[in-house]
């Protein structure tokens, strides 16, 4: 019997967390609050690293969105260096950013926040110090970016991957 628990939380801990819910309802949420829309319509652009690019219809001036996860360390300690962080190494968030036609943030959300630390990022009034980022200028935590103490890993993780989302977006709106 102790065998069988035993298999049955391994198989639990595996799935848990393992997907990205590309279609959470804070986002439809947040594109009908913006737009004003009670219609938009998304379509896939690509999926890039850990998350996918979305482009929608009927709902200016939200034009694009990228829906993803970013990986922080455990409270341990961890090596975590890049997007192919292993899941199992790595605690994460999954979070949205919306941007306009022209590819600048209009908001960002996080909507699953699975670590123990670091919190304090899920604040609507901190996350909005990205509104306006187009990905031209340089965001430096404890310049444009407010630092957090308790929060510095997960702090540095999300700025660096709303950089790189957001020169990606411009990247494909400039080919």
């Amino acid at each position: 019997m102790k065998l069988l628990m035993a298999i049955f939380w391994v198989l639990l801990s595996l799935q848990v967390g393992s997907d990205i819910n590309f279609e959470p309802k804070q986002l439809s949420r947040e594109i009908k609050r913006i737009s004003g829309s009670q219609t938009p319509i998304a379509k896939e652009i690509m999926a890039y690293k850990t998350g996918k690019f979305f482009t929608y219809t009927n709902a200016n001036p939200v034009s694009f969105s990228y829906v993803g996860r970013v990986f922080t360390c455990r409270t341990e300690g961890c090596k975590a260096s890049d997007d192919n962080v292993n899941a199992n190494g790595s605690e994460y968030f999954d979070y949205f950013i919306l941007f306009d036609r022209s590819g600048k943030i209009l908001s960002l959300q996080i909507y699953s926040f699975e670590a123990t630390h670091g919190q304090e990022i899920t604040l609507k009034s901190w996350l909005n110090q990205f509104v306006g980022y187009n990905g031209k200028n340089t965001l430096t935590v404890g310049k444009e970016i407010d630092a957090i103490s308790g929060a510095t890993t997960s702090v540095h993780r999300l700025t660096d991957d709303v950089i790189d989302k957001t020169r990606k977006l411009q990247e494909i709106l400039h080919q």
